[in-house]
């Protein structure tokens, strides 16, 4: 999780990033343009970069657009679990399979704004709220009470975020006028593996919500997971799906599978090894570092795919 310093170069956004981040720039060399036309090849090109030297060049652009010394603190409570109908395969919650998780009804807002507090307390600054649902069709008046804790978290002085499936852009509206500062849906990986993961929406469905989010204004964060049995073009296609965007998200959540018993990946490898210096990790070291580069040839000056955009660290925490 990066924290961005803010510049007057970001003035063409379309609105600002996480409201904790904006600090006093650090004097830089202006970087090359933001672009949102990279090909495949180029990524791929930096897939294979050496390491050592891909830990270099992305910190030199990190340091030109975040501050190095900060990083943010999230914290995600689940306000709904299980029974949902979806089936991604690597997920507990979803009723398809059998696995050690409950269906639950969505939470009073009381226990989620006490969660917040504590939350807050313990130092975080964003505070983000799942559910487990496909989308928010006939579900008005749980709408309305999430909406409330939108309300009531952001005057904690808190960013909030949710998770709640796939949004219509009259619901992404009413998230934004109550106070939303980012929604999480993840693409996962790219969209020729995609079909061997959930076949219950398609990859163009989670682009609809993102268009949805980021047209009302509401900042977008979206990344993928690592370990679903993908091959190397899928991560190199996952951050060309996303270098590409029309605003690059707001964060990048990069998540390691946890299998878990009871789904269809349950017997996948973990995919993140620190004992051993392997490819799978160098893998998931790339897939955090080249989200912020991409070097061109001799040059001193890296452009980038998408710099400003928060890495965050998500699950699979332990083993990260």
């Amino acid at each position: 999780m990066l924290r961005i310093a803010a510049s007057p170069r970001f003035s063409l956004l379309k609105r600002s990033l996480a409201t904790h981040t904006i600090t006093t720039a650090p004097t830089v060399v202006a970087a090359p343009p933001m672009r949102h036309d990279w090909t495949k090849d180029r990524v791929k090109r930096v897939y294979a970069t050496p390491l050592l030297d891909l830990v270099f060049r992305a910190a030199s652009v990190h340091r030109q657009h975040h501050d190095p010394s900060k990083v943010q603190l999230c914290t995600l409570m689940n306000i709904k679990s299980g029974g949902c109908s979806e089936d991604c395969s690597y997920c507990s919650q979803s009723s398809r399979y059998t696995t050690a998780t409950k269906a639950s009804r969505l939470l009073e807002i009381e226990p989620v704004l006490e969660a917040a507090r504590k939350a807050k307390e313990n130092g975080s600054t964003r505070f983000c709220m799942g559910a487990a649902w496909r989308d928010l069709a006939g579900r008005k008046r749980g709408f309305e009470r999430i909406l409330e804790m939108v309300r009531e978290v952001r005057k904690m002085d808190m960013e909030v975020c949710t998770t709640l499936g796939m949004l219509s852009p009259t619901q992404a509206k009413q998230l934004k006028e109550a106070g939303l500062t980012a929604y999480n849906h993840n693409l996962d990986t790219s969209r020729e593996y995609y079909p061997q993961v959930i076949t219950t929406r398609t990859y163009d469905d989670r682009l609809d919500t993102i268009s949805h989010v980021r047209d009302a204004g509401i900042s977008v964060c979206s990344g993928g997971i690592l370990g679903l049995g993908e091959s190397d073009a899928d991560r190199v296609g996952l951050i060309w799906e996303a270098a590409n965007m029309p605003e690059h998200p707001e964060s990048f959540p990069v998540n390691a599978l946890v299998p878990i018993k009871g789904t269809p990946l349950e017997n996948n490898e973990v995919s993140i090894h620190f004992v051993a210096f392997d490819h799978q990790t160098k893998s998931c070291l790339l897939l955090s570092l080249f989200p912020i580069m991409c070097f061109s040839g001799r040059s001193l000056l890296p452009e980038s795919f998408f710099p400003t955009t928060i890495i965050r660290l998500a699950a699979g925490r332990q083993g990260l």
